[in-house]
């Protein structure tokens, strides 16, 4: 019994050391796919949160009927997800004293707070990215912008879908107003 045992052994790890080596050329693309999962993880500790002059305003999936004068006009900023010289996600914010419901509440809101001097809130009406991972990293920054600028909330303006719906509660954003065309979500600002 002892002998068929020692005989399996040499057997089984002679056919290991067989199929080792009938995979070994494949192993290199392994270890290069595992690079590349490394890498492409890097992005987003790399990547920097920047002021942007400029987008192209008809890849905003959200509203792209706003107009690249409108984005900047009573203070509003846009911002981009930079990592080495692409732009990975965008997000549009204006800042205002109170939670809007429309977008033309928005720029009224906007255009007082601007005068006044009086903003406190970040209301993010569009983000959209081109990369997984991007937009909520963007709204990770949003937030620590909003501390630094010693802002008392962020809050969105966004459309009544089921992805944005989604998108903002995935990133750990609360409902709190539901309206007849938008709804507004809240991030905490908190330490987590």
């Amino acid at each position: 019994m002892a002998q068929i045992y020692i005989k399996s052994l040499r057997y089984a790890k002679t056919s290991f050391y067989e199929v080792c080596s009938t995979l070994s050329p494949f192993l290199g693309i392994f270890s290069s796919f595992k690079n590349k999962i490394s890498d492409d993880s890097n992005w987003m500790k790399k990547s920097k949160f920047v002021q942007l002059n400029t987008i192209d305003v008809s890849e905003d999936p959200v509203r792209p009927e706003l107009d690249l004068e409108w984005r900047k006009s009573f203070g509003k900023k846009i911002f981009g997800l930079q990592y080495n010289d692409e732009i990975l996600a965008v997000v549009c914010l204006a800042f205002t004293n109170d939670v809007p419901h429309t977008v033309r509440e928005l720029d009224l809101m906007s255009q007082v707070s601007q005068y006044k001097k009086n903003a406190n809130i970040a209301v993010a009406y569009t983000v959209w990215s081109k990369k997984k991972g991007a937009g909520k990293k963007i709204m990770e920054e949003v937030r620590e912008y909003a501390k630094i600028k010693d802002l008392k909330r962020v809050v969105t303006l966004s459309p009544l879908t089921p992805m944005a719906t989604h998108y903002h509660i995935r990133n750990e954003a609360r409902l709190i107003r539901l309206n007849a065309s938008t709804q507004n979500f809240e991030y905490n600002l908190k330490n987590k």
